[in-house]
C-alpha cells in the first residue's frame, strides 16, 4: 500500500527567494522517502503573507485534503501553513476529521499542544510585525 503524503511550501514576501520554496519542498521530499511515504502531491504559495488563507496553493491543499487525495501532510513549519492562530486550528481540526496527519520538520507530529503553542508564537510574531 502506498504511503500517500503532501507537502506545502510557502514564503512570505518578496524580499525572499524563490528558492526557499525548492529548498523546502526538496527537504520535506527527503524526510517522507526516510519514512518510507511517497509525494503525491506539493502545494506551494510564493511571496504571500501566512496571515491570510487566501492563497491559491493553500487552498488546493484544503480542498484535496477533503477528497482525502493523502493521508499526511508535511511542512517545513507549522507556521507555513499559516501565522494566524485562528487558521492553524481551524487547519488542523479539518486535517483531524479527515483523517491527515500533519507532520513539519522543526516540529515533528503536530499535536493539540503544537497547534496552541505555536499558533500564539505565530499570533505575536505578526503583532510585532505590524508594529515595525
Amino acid at each position: 500500500m502506498t504511503r500517500r503524503a503532501a507537502i506545502y511550501a510557502r514564503y512570505s514576501t518578496e524580499l525572499q527567494s524563490q528558492a526557499s520554496i525548492e529548498d523546502q519542498i526538496r527537504v520535506c521530499t527527503a524526510q517522507l522517502e526516510r519514512d518510507g511515504w511517497y509525494a503525491a502531491e506539493t502545494y506551494s504559495d510564493y511571496a504571500i503573507s501566512g496571515a491570510t488563507t487566501l492563497r491559491s496553493g493553500y487552498q488546493a491543499l484544503l480542498r484535496d485534503a477533503r477528497a482525502k487525495r493523502f493521508e499526511l501532510v508535511i511542512a517545513e513549519s507549522l507556521d507555513r501553513f499559516s501565522r494566524d492562530q485562528e487558521h492553524i486550528a481551524g487547519f488542523y481540526k479539518l486535517m483531524s476529521f479527515a483523517g491527515i496527519s500533519v507532520t513539519t520538520l522543526a516540529e515533528g507530529t503536530i499535536t493539540e499542544l503544537h497547534v496552541g503553542l505555536k499558533g500564539t508564537m505565530s499570533a505575536l510574531y505578526l503583532k510585532d510585525l505590524a508594529l515595525q
